[in-house]
């Protein structure tokens, strides 16, 4: 099964892991939120698939098209 990469839009904080390692997701489901300019942007998921890892946690500083998780498809 492919994988794929599921990256940030913007540099900013992770305030929250939505997603779980080994979970299923839908399409357009956020995976985590970001704090960017004192805004929380939801990162979604690009396809439907399962979770294979979970690249960041709580706290820590995201560059612009960092990958934050892996998809399975």
């Amino acid at each position: 099964m492919p994988q794929i990469k599921i990256v940030t839009e913007v540099a900013g904080r992770v305030c929250a892991v939505v997603a779980s390692t080994g979970g299923s997701i839908g399409s357009g489901d956020d995976v985590v939120l970001v704090e960017a300019m004192k805004m929380e942007i939801p990162v979604p998921s690009p396809a439907a698939g399962k979770v294979v890892s979970i690249l960041v946690s709580v706290d820590d500083v995201v560059a612009e098209r960092q990958t934050i998780a892996l998809l399975e498809t």
